[in-house]
């Protein structure tokens, strides 16, 4: 999908400069404790440059866009960084963390109401990434975009700002087994404040969320439907169209979990007719602090505050205050011109209360920008093959167990993998090969601790790729989990 995004105002700045070694020499290292850190020189040029240079020989979206991330170019104790925990935060291009330079030398400034130039440049710029968001899920609305510390921030707006309005004794709230603790807790809380009732589908025989199951537990009791896109563990995908159809067709609304599908996929909210969806900054090649939630206008429109303070009223009186309506849209010239004389047209939205993240917001805008330079469809395709060839790997090590669906023509699992070996501990893994090899995953229950528990299991390691990944990331790790596994069983 083609995004288009609005025409930003000129501005001069400073050409940034992509080709920059970070160190010159790959011997200089920095201790930390045990860990020993060393850079390596590494130049990065413009997405497009590198994607469309003929002459490279057409190397895989890893290799070329790699170049751009400034922190992959380090040796960890000793050994070449091999970065495999993308599930639980992606890396930054430089163009990235240069956007948000640029923010702190050039034009730092609050946002919204101030006259000056550096206030009217900050507005206009973090309201540029607000469309920018709203462009990449194809919200109808840029208004329909609510910036939030994060996406779990954004599941508890929704769950006490509509939650607390609509839910009331009886009514029933599904989710599923495999719903991160930031997708349950919320709900479980507002549950307990109204008696509502939480009620959870389980697996199928392909450890896959069973959707006939959701399908039978629709009821005129549902009023709301709360679901992942992408599972964090599972790495499978849910037709979230066909179950927000459902889920409409019973008069209830959904709420998707889209941190693990938006960095990753082409994902469009209207064809997906969601009524809510949430995703974070930081699992997107942007800051972390910043999260969003997409609700469509009039459910937005019709819900009370989530926090109250400055910026989210329209009126304060001492006995009692008026709040804004949702994001308005505006520019740099209509900031200049109109503030001083229809200054209710600037109050910010009311679920943003105070000083927004600024910075974070303008850099979750340059990440927007990079991967829709890169294509969100070239990106899920590469990253389905080198998910397959993942898992295909890892099916080499010995009594290893992996969660979730075997990838097939019919099956398309995202590229990652939560797994365990026979009588080692995934914490155990995961030290030997960050210590000795160099290699970042995750362990643990990756806040999911119902679902560990329905696989019978209290925690799992986990590999997860992104793009700026490559075969030879896979291999490096393969060989050290093969190696890690056979020191430990060298002591039974």
């Amino acid at each position: 999908m083609e995004v288009l995004l609005p025409k930003l105002p000129s501005f001069k700045l400073p050409t940034p400069n992509y080709c920059r070694s970070i160190t010159t020499k790959t011997s200089s290292c920095v201790r930390v404790g045990f860990r020993r850190l060393s850079s390596l020189p590494v130049c990065a040029s413009t997405v497009n440059e590198a994607l469309a240079d003929p002459t490279i020989g057409s190397p895989s979206l890893g290799h070329s866009t790699r170049p751009h991330f400034p922190i992959l170019h380090q040796e960890v104790n000793g050994s070449k960084l091999v970065y495999i925990d993308n599930a639980a935060t992606s890396q930054k291009p430089t163009a990235v963390i240069k956007a948000l330079q640029n923010y702190y030398e050039g034009y730092n400034s609050n946002v919204h109401r101030g006259i000056h130039f550096l206030s009217a440049r900050a507005t206009d710029e973090y309201e540029s990434a607000r469309r920018k968001v709203a462009a990449f899920i194809n919200a109808s609305d840029s208004r329909e975009i609510i910036f939030t510390r994060n996406a779990t921030e954004a599941i508890n707006l929704v769950a006490y700002s509509w939650g607390l309005s609509n839910l009331k004794s009886g009514d029933e709230i599904i989710l599923t087994v495999a719903e991160h603790h930031s997708a349950i807790v919320p709900w479980q809380l507002v549950a307990q404040k109204v008696g509502a009732v939480l009620k959870f589908v389980n697996l199928n025989d392909k450890e896959i969320p069973d959707i006939e199951q959701l399908k039978e537990m629709l009821s005129g009791k549902t009023k709301i439907v709360v679901v992942h896109h992408v599972s964090n563990v599972l790495a499978s995908v849910l037709p979230i169209k066909d179950i927000a159809h459902w889920a409409h067709d019973v008069g209830a609304k959904i709420l998707v979990d889209a941190c693990q599908s938006v960095p990753h996929m082409t994902v469009d909210v209207q064809n997906l007719d969601v009524d809510f969806l949430v995703a974070s900054s930081h699992k997107m090649c942007g800051p972390t602090g910043i999260g969003f939630l997409y609700g469509k206008m009039d459910l937005l429109s019709s819900m009370p505050p989530f926090l109250g303070g400055g910026e989210m009223i329209s009126d304060v009186y001492l006995d009692h205050s008026t709040y804004a309506e949702p994001p308005s849209s505006y520019g740099l010239i209509y900031h200049q011109l109109l503030v001083s004389y229809y200054p209710k047209l600037f109050d910010h939205p009311r679920f943003e209360a105070g000083t927004p993240a600024i910075g974070e917001a303008i850099g979750l805008g340059a990440a927007i920008d990079y991967l829709s330079g890169i294509g969100m469809e070239a990106i899920h395709e590469y990253e389905v093959e080198i998910g397959t060839y993942l898992y295909e790997r890892l099916l080499s090590v010995p009594n290893i167990r992996i969660y979730g669906p075997a990838p097939s023509k019919e099956v398309k699992r995202a590229s990652l993998c939560s797994f365990n070996v026979e009588n080692l501990h995934p914490t155990d893994l995961a030290t030997f090969l960050d210590q000795q090899h160099g290699v970042a995953i995750r362990s643990g229950h990756h806040c999911a601790q119902p679902l560990h528990r329905y696989l019978g299991v209290n925690a799992s390691a986990r590999a997860s790729l992104y793009f700026y990944n490559t075969k030879e990331d896979v291999d490096n790790f393969i060989h050290a989990l093969h190696d890690t596994v056979n020191f430990f069983n060298s002591f039974k």
